[in-house]
């Protein structure tokens, strides 16, 4: 088991950045969540610097349910790059998914004036 596991490792692991880049993507969009995360996880850590690979790890987190995951990805987004408009709504979104409404609507509220959404500011009043 452990043999089939290093296999596992190392075909999730093999390739330039771009590649791994491209698998992760196709992975994401066949829904594959959390093969995704796993390429993901690997290009964050070797370039935390780039928001591109936090931001779709943060969204394969999101979509596999592993919401704490992802809420941490999503926060260090942030911290990076405070008016990342997405990472705000997606921030949002995650919190309220856990139930926390409250924490949720100020990051709801920064994404919908970040991307001109003044109707959602509204109703979000």
């Amino acid at each position: 088991m452990n043999a089939q596991a290093n296999l596992n490792d190392a075909y999730y692991q093999q390739g330039s950045e771009a590649e791994r880049w491209d698998r992760a993507r196709l992975f994401f969009d066949s829904k594959e969540y959390d093969k995704a995360a796993r390429i993901l996880r690997a290009l964050v850590d070797e370039s935390p610097q780039l928001t591109a690979p936090r931001l779709l790890l943060a969204r394969s987190y999101y979509h596999s349910a592993q919401l704490s995951k992802a809420e941490s990805e999503l926060r260090a987004v942030l911290a990076a790059c405070p008016v990342e408009h997405y990472a705000q709504l997606m921030l949002g979104r995650t919190l309220e998914r856990q139930g926390r409404h409250a924490e949720a609507a100020p990051y709801l509220r920064t994404a919908a004036a970040l991307s001109g959404d003044f109707a959602s500011l509204e109703t979000r009043s």
